[in-house]
């Protein structure tokens, strides 16, 4: 019988960095649109010139700022830059925080972004991947 533990880092159910569309802070919201349109995800991170982590961008955040009494007001989007609209109240942890603090977060949060110990972005951990690793545990540990 396997046995799996709810004591592990967080480390293997992360969705390292490199593999997470990202925007920085500086860039159009044009950008950032294209960005989550191809993606497919209702929010990305956003971050500095240094890889920090500055907050998320979604769809409704963009088409709240460009959206007038008109219509699409589409030259606010090569105008308006990321950093002008991105929500800076996200759910975050560094990589040490470990397995429960990570499941007491994604109750809020569909996904934390993950950073080292100097503020740089490393990956995100899913709300799915949390609740996997938690059904494991009940499957294998109560039989």
């Amino acid at each position: 019988m396997k046995h799996v533990s709810l004591e592990n880092g967080i480390e293997k159910l992360m969705i390292p960095g490199s593999k997470v569309a990202i925007v920085q802070e500086g860039n159009s919201l044009e950008h950032a649109l294209l960005v989550l349109t191809k993606s497919g995800y209702s929010a990305i991170p956003v971050l500095d010139r240094d890889y920090k982590l500055k907050g998320l961008i979604s769809m409704p955040l963009i088409l709240d700022k460009v959206l007038g009494i008109e219509g699409i007001e589409y030259d606010k989007l090569s105008e308006m830059k990321v950093e002008d609209v991105m929500n800076k109240k996200i759910g975050w942890m560094r990589e040490d925080g470990g397995f429960f603090r990570g499941l007491e977060l994604s109750i809020n949060h569909p996904f934390l972004c993950i950073v080292d110990e100097a503020g740089v972005f490393v990956g995100i951990l899913t709300r799915k991947s949390i609740l996997a690793q938690v059904n494991n545990y009940l499957k294998f540990n109560n039989t």
